[in-house]
């Protein structure tokens, strides 16, 4: 039976060690207040700061001014990234073969500066063309239409958001031969269907658009996992890896003229939005002109800042608990991300408060706000790339807050070892709503079954990726999240979140709180409080995927997962030989001498290192963990054993049995560091 949760993090430490461990929780959980969560909101979500603009290199000195009058020594980290910004952005709808172009007017209603609907890295062109509908473009919807006997080549493609991220409806719409994409928001997924709309509840208005980034990879794409330091080398504008053809994000509002004409045939019943009206697929008779013309050359290019703020720890300076979330915004972004940012800051400044009263934490703290997110990943990918040496040798665990305080409902992802230290922080902070902690609320949600408590796995989307996926450095956060549809749009703002997401803003408090705790536990115990019993007993339960998958084409014969099966049992083993070395060595009177808890230390470091692969994924060489990656037919959602499951989808028992092995191998490398870590404690 496993100990209850509430100790699994205050286990890693001696027993001289609990109560002291127990009073700096409680002193760090104090400092936190909705007064200036609130006013760190207003502040940075006054305006639109896209990455690239003088507006976001105003929230870079925010954050630097705000960090250092808590002192805390700060700095910022400039790079020099293509992130070409619009310069004509403009749609007409021509309703029939006789009709008159009518220009549509994209930006959302309202006063105030706004950044133009676009989306980033769309391609630049003037077309005009058939409307077909695409439903998701997904690659299944294709399929769909293939079997209608209707193909967008030449045509302007017009999908709906939802279901996979972005760049992969652009990638399927241009190597299917469209000539330009358009992506709207439709009221079924964010919109009226949901909810009220803004401004009078919290969903999408028919104005309402979403933008964002439609590049599939991350980081600088100039720089493809290298770092775009001064004189670096960078490939060419004509070579990126980034659509060909012009994209633009639509309201409903506009797509409603070019879907209510269209004839064609009737869409499948799973197919149709929430716009009044049947939704037929086309062609025609409807046309779109789309032009879009961005920065090229030189003038596509811009500056990005990342600030870094830094508690030196007190006991393992060398050893690093990092915590980031992006700056950057699409709009005034209150909840994507002013909210994990203002987190971050007031996670800071708490440990700051404790540090001038001679509380440091035992391990160093990075306290990290990124550029660029929005344009995939781009300030921390960077980062990553440039100190991937440093980042390995020192980093603990990586805490990432992204969008994600603005609801009553509690959630959180990563990996599998941090999970059991996320759950234990939710019995120490009063939930937002209450009445309870976040964990007693949390319960009630799922009327008491514990087994329902789960976190989720990390797939695609946020600046964990070079931390976890590239590097194999655990990874992970939290957040409050409820209804809303504001999502990339102007209507992200302190109003919208004053009203409708944290009105109090307790969630903000709250979720400062839990990641104080996460982080205190993670700087504080005297062992890492990394649990790999439970990643193993995950992993081996994840294997029923690749069992499932092996079963539907017909391989069981020829492709065996026991191997596999093996190895995960024999990882768990292993672990729990470790926590019980663990136990008895912190029971003892004083706890570990320092050089053993060090060399258990950092051998637990390098477990989930172990199983990543230099040469990376076959289909995505940067993404080097085999535990989970992004589904690439996705972009958010997550997959695990990527290289095993995608010689699953592609038909190739030969690649499936080979990367089997491989996996074998390095979960067998990956319990050798936990044999050494218990060895470390003997």
């Amino acid at each position: 039976m496993r100990r209850p949760l509430i100790l699994l993090a205050l286990l890693a430490v001696g027993p001289s060690g609990r109560l002291a461990a127990q009073s700096f929780e409680q002193r760090l959980i104090a400092i936190p207040d909705t007064a200036s969560v609130r006013q760190m909101s207003h502040d940075l979500s006054a305006v639109p700061h896209m990455a690239g603009t003088p507006a976001q290199a105003a929230t870079r000195d925010y954050v630097l001014q705000h960090l250092r009058s808590w002192g805390v020594d700060a700095w910022s980290k400039e790079y020099t990234v293509y992130i070409p910004q619009p310069e004509v952005v403009a749609a007409w709808v021509i309703p029939g073969p006789r009709a008159k172009a009518a220009q549509l007017s994209l930006p959302e209603p309202g006063k105030g500066p706004q950044v133009p609907p676009f989306n980033g890295y769309t391609g630049d062109g003037d077309v005009t063309a058939e409307v077909v509908y695409v439903n998701y473009g997904l690659i299944e919807d294709y399929k769909t239409l293939d079997s209608l006997g209707i193909s967008v080549r030449g045509k302007i493609a017009i999908a709906r958001y939802g279901r996979s991220f972005r760049g992969i409806k652009a990638r399927e719409a241009q190597k299917r031969g469209a000539v330009g994409l358009i992506v709207y928001s439709d009221p079924q997924e964010d919109g009226y269907f949901r909810g009220d709309v803004y401004p009078k509840g919290p969903m999408r208005p028919a104005g309402g658009i979403q933008r964002g980034s439609m590049m599939n990879g991350n980081g600088d794409p100039t720089t493809p996992g290298w770092a775009s330091t001064d004189g670096a080398r960078r490939l060419s504008e004509d070579s990126l890896d980034i659509p060909g053809i012009p994209i633009i994000p639509m309201s409903y509002g506009n797509a409603r003229r070019l879907l209510e004409p269209l004839e064609g045939p009737s869409v499948p019943q799973p197919w149709e939005g929430a716009l009044p009206f049947r939704y037929h697929a086309g062609p025609g008779p409807v046309r779109a002109r789309l032009r879009v013309k961005t920065e090229r050359g030189a003038r596509g290019f811009h500056q990005i800042w990342n600030t870094v703020g830094m508690i030196r720890g007190a006991r393992w300076p060398d050893e690093w608990v990092v915590v980031g979330g992006h700056r950057d915004a699409w709009g005034p972004g209150a909840r994507d991300n002013v909210s994990g940012t203002v987190t971050v800051l007031e996670t800071a400044r708490a440990f700051a408060t404790l540090a001038r009263e001679g509380l440091r934490p035992a391990r160093t703290l990075v306290f990290c706000t990124w550029d660029a997110e929005e344009w995939g990943l781009i300030g921390s990918t960077e980062w990553v790339e440039e100190l991937e040496d440093s980042l390995r040798a020192h980093v603990v665990a990586y805490i990432n807050e992204d969008g994600t305080f603005s609801g009553p409902t509690f959630s959180g992802a990563g990996s599998p070892s941090l999970k059991p230290l996320f759950r234990s922080a939710t019995r120490v902070v009063a939930d937002p709503v209450g009445p309870g902690t976040v964990y007693d609320v949390w319960l009630k949600a799922h009327k008491g079954d514990t087994t329902a408590l789960t976190f989720g796995n990390l797939g695609g989307g946020s600046d964990f990726a070079g931390f976890y996926h590239h590097l194999g450095i655990p990874a992970g956060g939290i957040g409050f999240d409820g209804p809303d549809g504001i999502y990339h749009s102007m209507y992200d703002s302190y109003d919208w979140m004053t009203r409708f997401g944290d009105p109090g803003y307790k969630t903000h408090r709250a979720g400062a709180q839990l990641v104080g705790v996460i982080l205190a536990r993670l700087a504080n115990s005297d062992l890492l409080p990394l649990d790999y019993a439970a990643f193993g007993t995950e992993m081996s339960a994840l294997v029923a995927q690749l069992d499932s998958g092996t079963a539907r084409k017909q391989w069981t014969a020829s492709v065996s997962t026991q191997p596999l099966k093996d190895a995960l049992d024999r990882f768990t083993a292993v672990a729990r030989a470790f926590d019980s070395a663990r136990d008895s060595m912190l029971s003892r009177s004083g706890g570990g001498d320092t050089l053993r808890v060090q060399r258990a230390n950092r051998a637990l470091m390098q477990v989930e290192r172990r199983l990543t692969r230099p040469a990376g994924l076959v289909t995505r060489p940067w993404f080097r963990s085999l535990q989970f990656a992004a589904d690439v037919d996705n972009g958010y959602a997550t997959m695990a054993f990527p290289t095993v499951n995608e010689a699953i989808r592609y038909a190739d028992a030969a690649t499936a049995n080979r990367e089997l092995a491989d996996l074998v191998t390095r979960v067998d490398q990956a319990r050798a560091a936990l044999v050494e870590a218990a060895a470390a404690l003997r």
